[in-house]
């Protein structure tokens, strides 16, 4: 049967959903295992990387319970959710990849003042102290404070931020299209008729 035909589209949709499984899955694993080794300290950054996780695949078990028994309301559902989670997905890789240095600046500063005890975490991960301009007087975390040799905090941070917004932009940027591709998949699939059924059937 060639490709563009119904069992092609249906098994294109079932791998395309157990790639999205074997992501979720690897980003809860991945999430678990950096805060069980203690590589993750932020109990709030492990919760949210296992709820995208969760969420991406309980989107992907519909996707596929939908393709396999070509259930009609599951692909709208399906179709509905990747859209609008391509919306989003497509924004935030815009905007990390579009982001000045300015822009993060300033955001890594409203971040940097939100938490003490982040700030003492970021001090004694990095070896930096304070944000903008290390003050001797006051306490640091890091290594570098009793010899006073440190830098401020938001020059070592802004170096691993401009490469994790350019990584997580580009990242997100190319899932993005790979969701745009599931929802034209899922809606060509939903539209089509299983020759080897009944020909007159729509199931």
């Amino acid at each position: 049967m060639a490709c563009g035909g119904f069992v092609c589209s249906k098994n294109a949709l079932c791998v395309l959903n157990i790639i999205y499984v074997m992501v979720s899955l690897l980003m809860v694993g991945v999430a678990a295992w950096g805060k069980w080794f203690g590589l993750v300290s932020s109990f709030r950054v492990m919760a949210a990387v296992i709820a995208v996780g969760l969420f991406l695949f309980l989107v992907a078990i519909v996707g596929l319970c939908g393709a396999v028994k070509h259930h009609q309301v599951l692909l709208f559902f399906y179709m509905l959710i990747l859209f609008i989670v391509f919306i989003v997905q497509f924004s935030v890789s815009c905007a990390c990849l579009a982001i000045s240095k300015e822009q993060q600046s300033l955001l890594l500063e409203i971040g940097w003042n939100k938490s003490e005890s982040m700030q003492r975490e970021v001090e004694k991960s990095l070896d930096c102290c304070d944000f903008e301009q290390v003050n001797y007087n006051g306490t640091c975390e890091a290594a570098c404070f009793k010899e006073l040799t440190c830098d401020p905090c938001s020059v070592k941070i802004q170096g691993y931020a401009d490469d994790a917004l350019r990584f997580v932009g580009g990242i997100s940027l190319f899932f993005s299209f790979t969701e745009i591709f599931g929802v034209w998949l899922a809606h060509r699939y939903r539209n089509q008729k299983d020759a080897r059924q009944n020909p007159g059937a729509f199931i």
